[in-house]
Protein backbone atom coordinates (compact mmCIF):
# COMPACT_ATOMS: atom_id res chain seq x y z
CA UNK A 1 0.00 0.00 0.00
CA UNK A 2 1.33 3.44 -0.90
CA UNK A 3 2.15 5.81 1.93
CA UNK A 4 0.17 9.03 2.30
CA UNK A 5 2.90 11.16 0.81
CA UNK A 6 2.70 9.16 -2.42
CA UNK A 7 -1.03 9.59 -2.80
CA UNK A 8 -2.48 12.10 -5.23
CA UNK A 9 -2.01 15.62 -3.86
CA UNK A 10 -5.11 16.90 -5.64
CA UNK A 11 -8.71 15.90 -4.96
CA UNK A 12 -10.80 15.79 -8.12
CA UNK A 13 -13.24 18.69 -8.46
CA UNK A 14 -11.59 20.83 -5.80
CA UNK A 15 -11.13 23.88 -8.04
CA UNK A 16 -14.74 23.79 -9.19
CA UNK A 17 -16.02 23.35 -5.64
CA UNK A 18 -13.91 26.18 -4.27
CA UNK A 19 -15.18 28.56 -6.97
CA UNK A 20 -18.81 27.51 -6.60
CA UNK A 21 -18.89 27.87 -2.83
CA UNK A 22 -16.97 31.14 -2.79
CA UNK A 23 -19.64 32.58 -5.08
CA UNK A 24 -22.26 31.62 -2.48
CA UNK A 25 -20.39 33.20 0.43
CA UNK A 26 -21.67 36.79 0.25
CA UNK A 27 -24.61 37.43 2.61
CA UNK A 28 -24.54 33.81 3.76
CA UNK A 29 -24.42 32.32 7.28
CA UNK A 30 -20.73 31.64 6.62
CA UNK A 31 -20.06 35.34 6.10
CA UNK A 32 -21.85 36.18 9.36
CA UNK A 33 -19.88 33.51 11.18
CA UNK A 34 -16.48 34.65 9.91
CA UNK A 35 -17.30 38.27 10.70
CA UNK A 36 -18.24 37.29 14.25
CA UNK A 37 -14.81 35.67 14.64
CA UNK A 38 -13.16 38.89 13.46
CA UNK A 39 -12.03 37.18 10.26
CA UNK A 40 -14.23 38.86 7.66
CA UNK A 41 -11.33 40.26 5.64
CA UNK A 42 -9.30 37.07 6.02
CA UNK A 43 -12.18 34.98 4.72
CA UNK A 44 -12.18 36.85 1.43
CA UNK A 45 -8.40 36.65 1.14
CA UNK A 46 -8.43 32.88 1.71
CA UNK A 47 -11.47 32.19 -0.47
CA UNK A 48 -13.76 30.86 2.25
CA UNK A 49 -17.09 29.69 0.87
CA UNK A 50 -20.55 28.49 1.80
CA UNK A 51 -22.38 25.37 0.67
CA UNK A 52 -25.84 26.74 -0.02
CA UNK A 53 -26.43 24.85 -3.24
CA UNK A 54 -24.21 21.76 -3.11
CA UNK A 55 -22.40 20.28 -6.07
CA UNK A 56 -23.22 16.67 -6.92
CA UNK A 57 -21.68 14.42 -4.29
CA UNK A 58 -21.44 17.23 -1.73
CA UNK A 59 -25.06 17.17 -0.58
CA UNK A 60 -24.03 16.05 2.92
CA UNK A 61 -22.10 19.34 3.34
CA UNK A 62 -25.08 21.61 2.66
CA UNK A 63 -25.19 24.49 5.12
CA UNK A 64 -21.51 24.16 6.00
CA UNK A 65 -18.62 26.58 5.62
CA UNK A 66 -16.08 25.62 2.93
CA UNK A 67 -12.32 26.09 3.39
CA UNK A 68 -10.23 25.67 0.21
CA UNK A 69 -6.62 24.53 0.46
CA UNK A 70 -4.96 26.69 -2.19
CA UNK A 71 -1.68 25.75 -3.82
CA UNK A 72 1.06 28.38 -4.03
CA UNK A 73 1.64 27.83 -7.74
CA UNK A 74 -2.03 28.07 -8.69
CA UNK A 75 -2.64 26.86 -12.21
CA UNK A 76 -5.04 24.16 -13.33
CA UNK A 77 -4.92 22.42 -9.96
CA UNK A 78 -4.72 25.57 -7.86
CA UNK A 79 -6.82 24.08 -5.06
CA UNK A 80 -5.66 20.80 -3.54
CA UNK A 81 -8.83 20.09 -1.58
CA UNK A 82 -11.78 21.67 0.24
CA UNK A 83 -12.67 21.00 3.85
CA UNK A 84 -16.07 21.68 5.34
CA UNK A 85 -16.97 23.05 8.78
CA UNK A 86 -20.19 22.90 10.73
CA UNK A 87 -21.72 26.32 11.44
CA UNK A 88 -25.21 25.13 12.41
CA UNK A 89 -26.90 27.61 14.75
CA UNK A 90 -27.41 25.03 17.49
CA UNK A 91 -23.67 24.33 17.48
CA UNK A 92 -22.16 27.80 17.15
CA UNK A 93 -24.64 30.13 18.89
CA UNK A 94 -25.84 30.53 22.45
CA UNK A 95 -29.47 30.61 23.57
CA UNK A 96 -29.67 34.34 22.79
CA UNK A 97 -28.51 33.78 19.21
CA UNK A 98 -25.00 35.18 19.72
CA UNK A 99 -21.98 33.44 18.25
CA UNK A 100 -19.88 31.61 20.82
CA UNK A 101 -16.53 31.65 19.03
CA UNK A 102 -13.91 32.87 19.19
CA UNK A 103 -14.02 33.54 22.94
CA UNK A 104 -16.31 30.69 24.04
CA UNK A 105 -16.32 26.98 23.25
CA UNK A 106 -18.77 25.83 20.60
CA UNK A 107 -21.10 22.86 21.14
CA UNK A 108 -20.59 20.30 18.38
CA UNK A 109 -22.18 17.38 20.19
CA UNK A 110 -22.17 13.99 18.52
CA UNK A 111 -20.13 15.10 15.51
CA UNK A 112 -16.82 16.67 14.58
CA UNK A 113 -16.52 20.32 13.63
CA UNK A 114 -14.78 19.51 10.34
CA UNK A 115 -15.35 17.06 7.51
CA UNK A 116 -12.97 16.13 4.72
CA UNK A 117 -14.00 14.59 1.42
CA UNK A 118 -13.66 10.79 1.24
CA UNK A 119 -10.17 9.66 0.32
CA UNK A 120 -8.46 12.86 1.43
CA UNK A 121 -5.57 12.83 3.90
CA UNK A 122 -4.08 15.29 6.40
CA UNK A 123 -2.53 18.37 4.82
CA UNK A 124 -0.88 21.61 5.84
CA UNK A 125 -3.01 24.71 5.38
CA UNK A 126 -1.67 27.89 3.74
CA UNK A 127 1.47 26.33 2.28
CA UNK A 128 2.08 29.59 0.40
CA UNK A 129 3.64 30.87 3.64
CA UNK A 130 6.39 28.27 3.31
CA UNK A 131 7.89 29.87 0.20
CA UNK A 132 7.96 33.49 1.36
CA UNK A 133 11.32 35.17 2.08
CA UNK A 134 10.94 35.30 5.86
CA UNK A 135 13.26 34.10 8.65
CA UNK A 136 10.38 32.90 10.83
CA UNK A 137 7.04 31.18 10.53
CA UNK A 138 4.25 30.23 12.91
CA UNK A 139 2.64 26.81 13.10
CA UNK A 140 -0.94 26.75 14.32
CA UNK A 141 -3.63 24.20 15.06
CA UNK A 142 -6.43 24.99 12.63
CA UNK A 143 -7.35 27.08 9.62
CA UNK A 144 -8.93 30.01 11.48
CA UNK A 145 -5.88 30.44 13.69
CA UNK A 146 -3.73 30.44 10.58
CA UNK A 147 -5.85 33.17 9.02
CA UNK A 148 -5.78 35.26 12.20
CA UNK A 149 -1.98 35.02 12.40
CA UNK A 150 -1.60 36.03 8.78
CA UNK A 151 -3.84 39.04 9.31
CA UNK A 152 -1.56 40.04 12.20
CA UNK A 153 1.41 40.01 9.84
CA UNK A 154 2.91 36.74 11.07
CA UNK A 155 3.33 34.11 8.31
CA UNK A 156 1.60 30.94 9.44
CA UNK A 157 0.86 27.37 8.40
CA UNK A 158 -1.88 25.30 10.01
CA UNK A 159 -2.45 21.65 10.81
CA UNK A 160 -5.79 19.86 10.86
CA UNK A 161 -5.73 19.15 14.59
CA UNK A 162 -3.37 17.56 17.10
CA UNK A 163 -3.44 14.10 15.47
CA UNK A 164 -2.97 15.26 11.88
CA UNK A 165 0.81 15.77 11.83
CA UNK A 166 2.75 13.55 9.43
CA UNK A 167 6.54 12.98 9.37
CA UNK A 168 6.85 14.21 5.79
CA UNK A 169 5.77 17.70 6.96
CA UNK A 170 9.01 18.16 8.93
CA UNK A 171 11.39 19.09 6.06
CA UNK A 172 9.22 22.05 5.05
CA UNK A 173 10.25 23.89 8.24
CA UNK A 174 14.00 23.24 8.27
CA UNK A 175 14.99 26.39 6.39
CA UNK A 176 13.57 28.87 8.90
CA UNK A 177 15.56 30.47 11.68
CA UNK A 178 12.57 30.14 14.02
CA UNK A 179 9.36 28.13 13.92
CA UNK A 180 6.86 29.49 16.47
CA UNK A 181 4.67 26.56 17.44
CA UNK A 182 1.52 28.19 18.82
CA UNK A 183 0.04 25.74 21.32
CA UNK A 184 -3.65 25.68 22.10
CA UNK A 185 -3.84 26.31 25.85
CA UNK A 186 -5.02 22.83 26.82
CA UNK A 187 -3.30 19.51 27.49
CA UNK A 188 -3.76 18.01 23.98
CA UNK A 189 -2.52 21.23 22.40
CA UNK A 190 0.50 21.50 24.69
CA UNK A 191 1.41 17.84 24.26
CA UNK A 192 1.21 18.14 20.47
CA UNK A 193 3.32 21.30 20.45
CA UNK A 194 5.98 19.70 22.62
CA UNK A 195 6.08 16.65 20.34
CA UNK A 196 6.61 18.87 17.30
CA UNK A 197 9.29 20.94 19.02
CA UNK A 198 11.19 17.78 19.96
CA UNK A 199 11.68 17.13 16.25
CA UNK A 200 12.51 20.73 15.28
CA UNK A 201 15.73 22.26 16.63
CA UNK A 202 14.58 25.69 15.37
CA UNK A 203 11.22 25.57 17.19
CA UNK A 204 9.89 27.68 20.04
CA UNK A 205 6.65 26.68 21.75
CA UNK A 206 4.43 29.70 22.43
CA UNK A 207 1.57 29.47 24.93
CA UNK A 208 -0.72 32.46 24.61
CA UNK A 209 -2.33 31.82 27.99
CA UNK A 210 -5.82 32.40 29.30
CA UNK A 211 -7.16 29.40 27.42
CA UNK A 212 -6.60 31.25 24.14
CA UNK A 213 -5.84 30.05 20.67
CA UNK A 214 -4.55 32.53 18.10
CA UNK A 215 -7.97 33.67 16.89
CA UNK A 216 -9.39 34.26 20.36
CA UNK A 217 -6.20 35.94 21.60
CA UNK A 218 -6.08 38.41 18.72
CA UNK A 219 -9.82 39.02 18.91
CA UNK A 220 -9.41 39.90 22.60
CA UNK A 221 -6.01 41.60 22.72
CA UNK A 222 -5.19 42.69 19.16
CA UNK A 223 -2.53 42.05 16.54
CA UNK A 224 0.33 43.84 18.30
CA UNK A 225 -0.18 41.91 21.52
CA UNK A 226 0.07 38.68 19.53
CA UNK A 227 3.28 39.80 17.88
CA UNK A 228 4.73 40.76 21.25
CA UNK A 229 3.97 37.27 22.57
CA UNK A 230 6.25 35.97 19.81
CA UNK A 231 8.91 38.56 20.58
CA UNK A 232 8.42 40.34 17.26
Amino acid sequence: MASEKHKSSHMSGSVEAAKAYFQQYSNSPAESYMSARGLGAAALKFGVGYVGSALTGHERYTGMLAVPYARPAGGEHGVATVRFRCIADECVKDEAGNYLAPTQKERHEGHGKYRSVPGDHPRLYNTAALIRPTPFIALSEGEFDTQASEEAGVPCVGTQGVSAWRPHFDPAFKGFETVYIIADDDKPGLDAADARAAEMPNAKVIVLGGGHDINSFIYTHGNEAYRRKLGL
